[in-house]
């Protein structure tokens, strides 16, 4: 378990699985007793009120479970939201996605992965927890992102992807292929061009790799 700090301003009450120690945050004695214990986000983590041993003073700490990401060097880091956010973004370069949504898709990165119960993932199983959200979020970036992912080797594995992409979002009783009566290839009466989504994903799919 990792406790971190809770809505103490000023820092510093936190420790890591096997130290001794909590140290307040105020006189930085290392002697505190839990006075209140709640469960967090969804039972994901334990928030803990604390009251110092020596000075009185009450803090706030946060314990949650290490989630380790395994990258293909064989060392493990800590699973980050905010690593998630910045490979996303990178996918997302003009486009409209502000960055709400993506600390968004980051936290339902997270459930997912945290859903699954293990305390180790490989980075690989991150990106690949991405691409939902991401092809919710904005399809030209998940093209650029699954490009990397799901390793592209050619236009016609974009053409393939856009085909699916297409599929999933006709309606019901339209076996013309057409959306909403506008003509085929158009959605909302925007022109929806497999190729030229292709071109633009394959052009800024170098520039969307995240993680290692």
């Amino acid at each position: 378990m990792i406790p971190r700090d809770g809505d103490n301003p000023t820092g510093g009450a936190t420790t890591r699985e096997g130290e001794s120690d909590m140290r307040c945050p105020f006189c930085r004695h290392a002697d505190s007793r839990v006075v209140d214990s709640r469960e967090a986000d969804e039972g994901q983590a334990i928030r803990r009120r604390r009251s110092c041993s020596s000075c009185g003073k009450r803090f706030t700490t946060v314990e949650e479970p290490v989630l380790a990401v395994l990258k293909r060097s064989g060392v493990t880091e800590p699973f980050s939201r905010d690593k998630v956010v910045r490979g996303v973004a990178r996918a997302c370069q003009g486009r409209p996605v502000d960055t709400d949504a993506l600390a968004q898709l980051a936290h339902r990165v997270e459930e997912t992965i945290r859903a699954a119960g293990t305390a180790e993932v490989p980075s690989q199983e991150v990106g690949m927890a991405i691409l939902g959200p991401l092809r919710e979020l904005d399809e030209v970036a998940y093209l650029r992102f699954a490009s990397v992912y799901r390793n592209f080797s050619s236009v016609a594995d974009f053409e393939a992807e856009i085909a699916d992409l297409r599929s999933s979002r006709e309606g019901p009783g339209s076996p013309d292929g057409t959306q909403d009566g506008t003509p085929d290839g158009t959605v909302g009466g925007r022109r929806d061009t497999a190729g030229a989504r292709a071109g633009e994903a394959a052009r800024d799919a170098a520039g969307a790799r995240a993680g290692d």
